[in-house]
């Protein structure tokens, strides 16, 4: 198989790879569609991600595609179903997974970080992390499904009412997608401030944002929110998130910054403002919200993907080579090959049902029809 192998720091090969065997409780799939965020970039530069990636390595943990074969022990899909995979993989057993927090464990191993993940043809998981997908969201939309995951996670930790008036600050795609969910969440305005006129303008416009501001040369208004969702990570947009919270407020600090940094604030304002300030590490246990977000259309997630690249693009838009990019999805394709596999054998299978059927049979829905041939259409959704 293809596969995009990570072999040292800001290293890529193009390797052929053998299909990788699967445990009795794994899942082989053909990949679809692989994300590619902000962790990725941290993964190619050397620094860790929700753990470190050791190279060589496959990296690739916002995955799509089609069952392949699964273990003796897989129940929960099919080979044939397309599906979504939620990278994480807890260990069950630590004090943090024993206490209703996972995304703590101390032995957290992740697809596409610490074992091969989603930028080759096939990648295997165990079968607990696999999410069988609903008709209507394609493919390329279920390799975003991760990342809505892990903001419905950080909305979980914070307590929300229609009442409020919320701020999402950064206008990247997590931070637009933290846009549409508060409202889907029931939040009554939610107002977006970044540095991009055209991504501003644009959540003004379709995804129902109240106001921006465009923070190279407008304020963020003080002590004017109940809720402040910081989506980038630095210190100083940090610090414009405390600075934005009114009394009894609460500050979710979602952004990912580098390891080393930290940013001022007023304690005196935590105490007198009775601030809570609130962390979130990745998406325990949201992934089937995720998907039924984007189901029922209350996420709009295709129309924030910007690029879609294939394998050999892919260090390219790491190293920033790849002009406006906002969001990135792979297109590796092998999922719909099996899956076409697969619905032909199903169709052969109903023809020969069907034409050996008595006139009477419930599967002859024309018993006059004359049975010699058979034309079969399939329809792939990708």
């Amino acid at each position: 198989m293809k596969a995009l192998v990570l072999t040292g720091i800001k290293q890529f090969e193009i390797q052929e790879l053998d299909t990788p065997e699967i445990q009795p409780n794994e899942v082989l799939i053909n990949t679809a569609y692989a994300g590619v965020c902000g962790t990725d970039h941290d993964l190619y530069a050397g620094r860790p991600g929700s753990a470190p990636a050791v190279p060589p390595i496959i990296l690739g943990h916002e995955n799509s595609g089609v069952v392949a074969a699964i273990g003796s022990e897989v129940t929960n899909v099919k080979v044939g179903d397309r599906v979504a995979v939620d990278p994480n993989i807890y260990c069950g057993q630590c004090e943090y997974c024993l206490t209703q927090r996972p995304e703590l464990c101390d032995h957290l191993s992740a697809v596409g970080v610490t074992r091969n993940g989603g930028l080759a043809e096939r990648f295997t998981a165990p079968a607990t992390v696999v999410y069988k997908l609903p008709d209507n969201v394609s493919l390329r939309d279920a390799a975003a499904i991760e990342p809505v995951s892990c903001a419905v996670h950080g909305l979980d930790l914070l307590k929300l009412r229609p009442y409020q008036k919320a701020l999402v600050i950064g206008d990247g795609f997590m931070g637009q997608i933290f846009a549409q969910l508060l409202q889907a969440y029931g939040v009554h305005q939610v107002d977006l401030a970044g540095i991009f006129d055209e991504k501003l303008q644009r959540n003004k416009e379709q995804f129902g944002v109240t106001e921006t501001y465009n923070t190279t040369r407008e304020q963020i208004p003080a002590d004017s929110y109940d809720v402040i969702v910081e989506a980038v990570g630095l210190p100083t947009t940090q610090a414009q998130a405390v600075a934005a919270a009114k009394k009894g407020a609460q500050v979710l600090m979602f952004g990912v910054g580098p390891q080393e940094a930290h940013f001022e604030m007023n304690t005196y304002d935590i105490y007198k403002k009775q601030l809570t300030i609130q962390g979130s590490f990745i998406n325990p246990l949201t992934f089937r919200d995720a998907i039924s977000l984007v189901s029922s259309g209350k996420m709009n997630i295709g129309g924030l993907i910007s690029h879609e690249l294939e394998l050999e693009q892919v260090q390219d838009f790491l190293d920033g080579k790849i002009a406006a990019a906002s969001k990135a999805v792979v297109k590796i394709g092998a999922g719909r090959c099996l899956f076409v596999l697969n619905s032909l054998e199903l169709a052969k299978k109903y023809h020969d049902m069907t034409a050996n059927a008595p006139p009477t049979s419930p599967h002859s829905a024309y018993p006059n029809h004359k049975r010699e041939k058979s034309i079969v259409f399939i329809v792939i959704r990708r």
